[in-house]
């Protein structure tokens, strides 16, 4: 025996059923844990008849149609392989599917799984081959008019218009989730079907049919002419700015990965993954801001899947949520802070909405456009909250807390108001 060689070897042994499913393996998803993945799997399925050999089945007949391969499901719906916790589906489809996956939020169940994650049975299907990846929809072109007129009382924005800034409270209101979300079910960690938890749009928004088309008369639109202005993904889909109080600390930072992590430890790896707040200092840092600090912990996970942003609170401590469009989305006055408790996830913007909003905007004027940059904006604290509930009215007056500006939306909007150009009254700081 060699010197070098571990103790641990001598007894390591791979079953044949766990060689045969590793056979499958996608990508270069470690080998370690892949082994331990696979192996804690097929320990629940053997008690199961017929399971394993329909697991086989699916993996080595993907273009078939296949049963559900089901484990019971645990309390927290997570499973725990080696020093790493995550939902089984995501878990499985990564090592059978796509080793890039990254959270439950980029996968749909197929309608033959009797048995998805998101339906909280006692069991959960593992079956890689009932799972979709969620697709990023393609947004419609804005139509910009050339030359039109525009009769208010039509406008589907009037909702969002006459409540914005100018009429916004002293104090933002607030709302907490899941309970002052009321149309969906009641929260319950790690849902994976974010597209079913929240009510629809107050408002149905409609694209005109075409630009040749005469307008209806029910129409907003009188059309005459039409320059199309197309949505581009950009390198970078939102930067991140961190802030004590009113005080800015530290960079900017650029996310390029569609799953983002930004806690309270620091990462002398330099993850591009992760915006590590620990690593920033700052001299004018009080004994209130250095405290909130240690509680942010494993902080808050940004996902953008499928033209939606979605944000899991990781931490232990909530986090608070100032999001134009999720506000508008869910009915509430555009300026509330919603409150995501610890292991709750909330979408916070979708594109498709926005692009309605901005689509039907075009034909009120310039400045009905720019008011939607406020969408494209988002607020987010840490530990400490704001609000009507809150001693602190004002999240600068929060101890520690981030702005994430959406790339994309941005530059469309920037786009859209180059080519409508200037304004009939100027904008301006003071106007």
């Amino acid at each position: 025996m060699h010197a070098s060689t571990p103790i641990s070897s001598l007894f390591s042994f791979t079953s044949p059923a766990v060689k045969r499913l590793l056979g499958w393996k996608q990508g270069d998803e470690e080998e370690k844990w892949a082994e331990k993945a696979v192996d804690s799997l097929v320990k629940k399925l053997k008690k199961k008849k017929g399971a394993m050999e329909e697991l086989e089945r699916a993996l080595s007949c993907p273009g078939q149609p296949s049963k559900c391969v089901t484990i019971p499901r645990s309390l927290d719906g997570r499973l725990q392989v080696s020093h790493r916790k995550g939902l089984p589906h995501v878990i499985y489809c990564r090592v059978w599917r796509w080793p890039d996956l990254q959270s439950h939020h980029e996968l749909k169940p197929m309608e033959c799984c009797e048995f998805p994650f998101g339906s909280k049975q006692k069991d959960v299907c593992i079956n890689p081959y009932h799972y979709r990846r969620v697709e990023t929809p393609v947004l419609p072109p804005v139509l910009v008019p050339r030359h039109s007129e525009f009769n208010p009382q039509l406008s589907l924005l009037a909702k969002f218009r006459n409540t914005s800034l100018n009429n916004e409270p002293l104090m933002p209101h607030n709302a907490t989730f899941p309970e002052s979300f009321q149309q969906q079910p009641p929260c319950t960690p790690f849902s994976s079907s974010p597209s079913n938890i929240f009510p629809q749009s107050p408002t149905t928004v409609g694209y005109p049919d075409s630009p040749q088309s005469s307008a209806d008369p029910g129409s907003p639109y009188q059309i005459t002419d039409f320059r199309p202005v197309c949505y581009e993904e950009p390198l970078h889909w939102c930067s991140v700015a961190y802030y004590e109080l009113n005080n800015r600390v530290g960079e900017t930072f650029q996310a390029s990965s569609r799953s983002v992590l930004i806690d309270g430890f620091t990462d002398p790896s330099n993850n591009k993954n992760r915006f590590c707040l620990g690593l920033l200092s700052n001299v004018n840092r009080n004994s209130t801001i250095e405290n909130t600090r240690r509680h942010i912990g494993k902080g808050v996970h940004l996902y953008y899947v499928g033209g939606e942003v979605y944000a899991e609170c990781v931490s232990d401590s909530s986090i608070f949520v100032q999001s134009r469009n999720c506000n508008y989305q869910h009915g509430f006055h555009p300026s509330t802070v919603c409150k995501i408790p610890s292991g709750c996830s909330l979408k916070i913007f979708n594109n498709q909405l926005f692009a309605q909003l901005l689509s039907q905007s075009v034909n009120q004027g310039f400045e009905v456009v720019y008011e939607l940059t406020k969408m494209c904006t988002i607020r987010m604290s840490f530990v400490k909250g704001w609000g009507a509930e809150y001693h602190r009215q004002d999240v600068t007056s929060t101890p520690c807390w981030i702005e994430i500006h959406l790339h994309g939306p941005l530059q469309w909007l920037d786009k859209v108001l180059t080519q409508m150009g200037s304004p009939h009254n100027p904008i301006s700081s003071v106007s």
